[in-house]
């Protein structure tokens, strides 16, 4: 390797590591506008033929704002604030398991203070110091708007974009269209195969605890939803014991309502939507979708609820491609 292909490279390697740390603290962000051009880009495609790109753009920058982000960003703030306050009634000795507790001593004959367990446990969270409340809020508005901005742009310019990307890549033209092909299949059956369907799991479950008086539904509501991507479980690690709560409360019709509501509603949605979504994208199996929903929660935070699976994917998408081109080119 010459002095100028060194030189080169080092360069390379330096930019790309100062962009990966100017990208990081907005990643999410970042993967929200991402998602949104899938999302929206269909609609962009037929509105832009009578009102051009840039103005189509708008108004689907627009609508975005109002149908998705804004509703996205007051769920977070919801379901945060409620998972403060639920740390801090726990804390303060507010939520008891006495009944449980009572229970358990009448089976075992046993004393047992779980409660006093459990409020040592969250006693040990202190949310307000982690994290500056100023500095969340600040961030987050700067990274909506960060949001809205590359929605606008990745709609507008994504033809001079792939045009760019295609010239670029050391892959034939054919093997790059039916890599693309295949990444959006994957994108496809991850969004609508697994995170629609357990997006209206959460919500109908949620729908349930906040029926029966459950404290702190949002945040609850959030975490079935999340568990909804796990098969045969589930919702029902929440609603579950949420109705055994409300049993050993003195609230049997509300336990017994709330049991039916999951077992039958939330259950059978999963029965009818799964197959009906699923079979109309590509189909992952179950296995990469648990991996890469809690690796991707992990490493990436909450949008790796959609791009953990979506990564695992890819990566046999372009295993499959890198041995097409190659063997191809072996042979030729």
């Amino acid at each position: 390797m010459d002095t100028s292909k060194s030189v080169f490279l080092f360069v390379f390697a330096v930019l790309l590591a100062l962009t990966v740390a100017l990208v990081l603290p907005f990643l999410n962000f970042f993967l929200l506008a991402v998602l949104l051009t899938v999302l929206f880009l269909p609609v962009q495609e037929r509105l832009e033929r009578r009102m051009g790109a840039g103005t189509s753009a708008a108004v689907i920058v627009i609508v975005a704002s109002i149908t998705v982000v804004l509703p996205f960003v007051y769920v977070v703030h919801r379901t945060a604030s409620d998972a403060v306050a639920f740390l801090q009634e726990v804390a303060e000795g507010n939520v008891t398991l006495a009944p449980l507790e009572e229970r358990i001593e009448g089976f075992t004959g046993r004393n047992v203070d779980l409660s006093s367990s459990l409020q040592s446990a969250a006693g040990t969270v202190e949310p307000d110091s982690v994290v500056s409340v100023a500095g969340t809020i600040a961030h987050t508005a700067i990274g909506v708007g960060l949001t809205l901005f590359l929605l606008f742009y990745f709609l507008k310019d994504r033809e001079e974009f792939f045009e760019w990307l295609q010239a670029r890549m050391p892959m034939a033209a054919d093997t790059q269209r039916e890599y693309y092909d295949e990444v959006e299949h994957i994108m496809k059956a991850v969004l609508f195969g697994h995170v629609l369907v357990a997006l209206i799991q959460g919500l109908l479950a949620g729908l349930g605890l906040i029926a029966t008086g459950i404290p702190n539904a949002t945040f609850w509501t959030v975490v079935m939803t999340v568990l909804s991507l796990l098969p045969i479980v589930g919702s029902f690690l929440v609603w579950g014991p949420a109705a055994v709560f409300l049993f050993l409360n003195g609230q049997p019709t509300l336990a017994v309502g709330l049991f039916l509501w999951g077992a039958i509603v939330v259950g059978v949605s999963d029965d009818y939507l799964r197959p009906i979504v699923v079979d109309r994208y590509a189909k992952i199996n179950p296995g990469v979708i648990i991996l890469g929903v809690l690796g991707g929660i992990y490493v990436i935070g909450f949008m790796g609820i959609f791009y953990g699976p979506v990564v695992i994917g890819m990566l046999k998408v372009t295993v499959d491609a890198f041995a097409d081109e190659f063997s191809t080119s072996e042979i030729d």
